[in-house]
């Protein structure tokens, strides 16, 4: 079939569809080295091309073109997101007790697939202003641009309108590792460059893809701070904790491979050694300590979200939060406040003694 031969090629930082009929979608081609300029991150880029490739392979069943899609053919595809058959999903009347669903995306990857596809009609009429774009829009969002809040007339910024094809979904806090997982995690790994890796996660706040591009001169070991780059090649600076900064430095001392990359973090054997180390292989070395600790929830985001509950627990201030994690908006910190037990577990045996005083 025509579906199965449409897929996409990436050559650097370029994506693009190939195969048959792929002469129709040029224009995907085209938005996803728009996303490449304007500084996107690399992985939001990955992600948007292989949904608009699940939608341009949608648009070939339903034997559409881009141009000829409706605000009611978009909705097509949202039903057809929401039943299609997903791997490791019985269907029928077998139901998961985790999300009580049997087949169809979750609702936050169907939205993130509508958000990529509002997205390339939006650029397409910033093109052609007579061009129709099928996604309705909706109200303005909340959450600003940083750019946008900053200035003399910052105060007059007005959100930019959200799409209404969008699904409710489940507003999840996210998991942490508790001390005993952390501890028996941390344990596994074996050389000073995991250790450091996990030790930056976990005690420093960074993202996997932030540690995987440090460079050897991001680290100020003298001064104790670290230079991230972060989503939207924005800069921050981060306090290196001391053991960490220790492990980094047995890291380069003694493990780190001669090479003449500047990235901090290196391939330590086999043909690609001396090579920055991939996503893939970071993956690969988490999915081991995984298997081999049990600790299931041992991925690298789970170490930073546990940083971010400790910073909650331990009183950090809110905007102190979302500097050091990196993050646009202070709503995004919010969430971290939740996972502080400790004050939650305050407050309410101080309500509880203030009840019991107004009976006495």
């Amino acid at each position: 079939m025509e579906t199965e031969t449409l897929r996409l090629d990436h050559q650097g930082e370029d994506w693009s569809l190939s195969g048959l009929g792929a002469d129709r979608f040029e224009l995907v081609g085209a938005y996803l080295s728009y996303l490449t300029d304007r500084a996107y991150s690399p992985r939001t880029v990955e992600a948007y091309a292989f949904d608009l490739l699940s939608f341009c392979r949608w648009l070939v069943t339903e034997e559409l073109s881009l141009q000829e899609v409706t605000t009611e053919g978009l909705l097509g595809y949202l039903n057809f997101c929401r039943n299609a058959p997903v791997r490791g999903r019985e269907g029928g009347n077998v139901y998961s007790i985790r999300d009580g669903r049997n087949a169809g995306l979750a609702a936050s990857s169907i939205n993130r697939r509508l958000v990529a596809i509002s997205g390339f009609y939006n650029w397409c009429q910033m093109l052609d202003p007579a061009a129709t774009n099928p996604a309705p829009k909706g109200s303005g969002v909340r959450r600003m641009a940083s750019g946008e809040r900053t200035g003399m007339l910052g105060h007059l910024a007005k959100p930019q309108p959200h799409s209404k094809l969008r699904l409710r979904q489940p507003r999840r806090l996210p998991r942490n590792l508790d001390s005993a997982e952390a501890k028996a995690l941390l344990g596994s790994f074996k050389t000073h460059r995991d250790k450091a890796i996990a030790g930056l996660m976990l005690f420093c706040g960074l993202r996997s893809a932030e540690v995987l591009t440090l460079a050897v001169s991001d680290i100020d070991m003298g001064k104790g701070w670290i230079r991230v780059l972060g989503k939207g090649v924005k800069e921050r600076r981060v306090p290196l904790d001391i053991d960490v900064g220790a492990l980094i430095q047995a890291y380069l001392l003694a493990e780190r491979p001669e090479t003449t990359s500047k990235v901090l973090f290196l391939v330590a054997k086999g043909p690609h050694r001396g090579q920055p180390l991939t996503r893939a292989g970071l993956r690969t070395v988490f999915r081991y300590h995984r298997e081999k600790t049990g600790v299931i929830a041992g991925h690298p985001h789970a170490l930073r979200h546990s940083f971010g509950s400790a910073l909650a627990e331990a009183g950090v201030d809110l905007a102190v939060i979302s500097e050091l994690m990196g993050h646009d908006h202070v709503s995004s910190s919010v969430a971290y406040i939740h996972l502080a037990p400790s004050h939650v577990r305050a407050s309410y045996d101080a309500a509880r003694a203030h009840q019991r005083a107004i009976k006495a």
